[in-house]
């Protein structure tokens, strides 16, 4: 195979695996239809091309739960960015879906599906004509919302082709967080054949960007960036104007942060810890749909422009495919904090609850907040589930900050939990434990049976030593691997009830997390 066929098949089947994706096999099947229905507005999720497997609507006010324990109501936002306005959480997302909460478990959907007659915006046919022209395409994909000086917000959406890196990413202006958007116009694209592209010289798509997937976020000292990227030659961040939104001249597509060769990284999302003085960069590994292994990574620099590195120290400025491939999942794998990825807690035998148990599959493109008033870290992402096809919704869990300075996620999802003071002997007891790995796979991990036994010994299914130091920090050695994390107390919703949980991260990145098993009530 010649190297043009070559680049042209790795382009056509890297795209097509991932973030702007129109290929049946990556449909963004959502669990609710649009909340405003239309005659034309696509079945499933919201501007996907292939068929959906829409389910019930969601309730914008759910019926109190009969077991008093945690009110949850589900959204269906693929890629989810998230702002908070006067107290609300909204999530925008591909296929201009949007959802709201008061508090990060009850979601009302509030949009979805690019059709004349969605609220964010309601001409979006004739509004967006360009946009959707030069992106050949009939839909939009992951989005972000910032509100800028002016009080305005100020939406950067983007639009793919779908079997090549032809991307656009442009900017559209409201009143309101709700809309009406007007359209601004596309400021920076991708995928020109033949012909110069931003910086200048010819586009190449294995050096050069597929321009979508933007985060736009104020740094510790005012500045505006935007991140950006998936797949491609990477992951790019600009430097922006606060006054116009848009990128400041002559930084062509901006500084490089990591990816090339159609290397499988896509979704960045920076978000500041005030507790580390860090700059944590989020990104999605693998491909998006149900078998496509997507997982959620994470690397930290001192500066919002890099560079980044891993918990080994590895520069992510590194991580790529090697000259000529594509797909190269085994030259990346190594490289990034890897925080969670596909999983099981399966039920056994005798355990309280219903069903095979709870877990996710191809977890991924998240955002991320960090709640001064509380102190809190929250990591907001859609994900599929196990036996449940391309149906995803979006899930909320909360983060900690490790003894090292990493981002750590709690095992069970955002039910307002609030980390305490705990006692060893309130520790000691039966747990499944899933260990993350660092792969990219669209394998299941299923979670095995290990007992924290009293005298600080781990048995069982794995083998080591546990700790509690101070009041909730946790330190764990499993078959010869040393973890720091924490101890928290969440809602098991599967057993209908509080349980002790876990969730720590080795020195070469590597998340475990643990729960408590809950026999069934006799």
């Amino acid at each position: 195979m010649n190297k043009k066929l070559l680049i042209t098949v790795a382009l056509a089947v890297s795209v097509s695996l991932g973030a702007c994706s129109n290929g049946s096999s990556n449909d963004h099947s959502a669990s609710v239809p649009p909340a405003s229905p239309s005659p034309e507005a696509p079945s499933g999720a919201a501007g996907s091309s292939g068929s959906g497997n829409a389910a019930d609507a969601p309730q914008s006010t759910p019926a109190p739960a009969e077991d008093g324990g945690p009110v949850f109501a589900a959204a269906a936002v693929h890629d989810p960015s998230v702002i908070r306005v006067d107290g609300t959480y909204y999530v925008f997302g591909s296929h201009l879906q949007a959802a709201k909460s008061d508090d990060l478990m009850q979601w009302t959907q509030i949009a979805s599906g690019v059709y004349d007659g969605n609220p964010l915006i309601p001409n979006v046919k004739t509004e967006m004509a360009e946009a959707l022209e030069w992106g050949q395409t009939d839909t939009f994909w992951a989005g972000d919302v910032v509100q800028l000086k002016d009080g305005k917000f100020y939406m950067y959406y983007s639009v793919c082709k779908g079997d090549s890196p032809r991307a656009a990413i442009g900017l559209a202006v409201s009143d309101s967080v709700e809309g009406p958007y007007k359209d601004l116009g596309m400021f920076l694209k991708s995928g020109m054949w033949g012909q110069k592209s931003e910086d200048g010289t010819i586009y190449d798509p294995t050096v050069h960007p597929n321009a979508i997937d933007p985060h736009t976020f104020f740094d510790q000292d005012g500045v505006l960036w935007m991140v950006y990227g998936s797949y491609s030659g990477g992951i790019f961040i600009l430097k922006m104007d606060p006054e116009t939104g848009l990128p400041y001249p002559d930084q062509g597509y901006g500084t490089k942060l990591l990816g090339a060769n159609h290397s499988r990284i896509e979704g960045p999302y920076i978000l500041y810890s005030p507790d580390t003085d860090y700059y944590y960069l989020f990104l999605s590994y693998g491909g998006l749909d149900a078998v496509g292994g997507y997982n959620i990574r994470v690397a930290r620099s001192k500066r919002p422009d890099g560079p980044y590195v891993d918990a080994e120290g590895q520069e992510m400025i590194d991580a790529k495919g090697p000259a000529g491939s594509f797909f190269d999942d085994k030259a990346i794998e190594p490289y990034g904090v890897k925080l969670m990825g596909n999983h099981l807690f399966q039920r056994g035998a005798g355990e309280a609850g219903g069903g095979i148990g709870f877990g996710y599959v191809s977890p991924g493109h998240n955002s991320a907040y960090y709640d001064a008033e509380t102190g809190r870290y929250y990591l907001i992402f859609h994900t599929r589930f196990p036996y449940r096809g391309e149906t995803y919704e979006v899930r909320v869990h909360q983060m900690f900050m490790n003894e090292d300075g990493w981002p750590i996620v709690a095992p069970h999802r955002y039910t307002q939990e609030e980390i305490g003071e705990y006692a060893a002997d309130g520790i000691a007891g039966s747990y499944k434990l899933v260990n993350h790995g660092k792969e990219i796979s669209a394998e299941v991990k299923e979670a095995v049976a290990i007992e924290l036994e009293a005298d600080g010994r781990i048995t069982g299914e794995a083998a080591g030593e546990w700790r509690l130091v101070g009041t909730h920090q946790a330190e764990l050695t499993l078959d010869g691997e040393a973890y720091k994390g924490v101890f928290l107390r969440q809602w098991d919703d599967m057993a209908k009830r509080d349980v002790m949980a876990f969730t720590a991260l080795s020195g070469n990145g590597t998340a475990v997390w643990g729960t408590e098993v809950v026999p069934k009530p006799e």
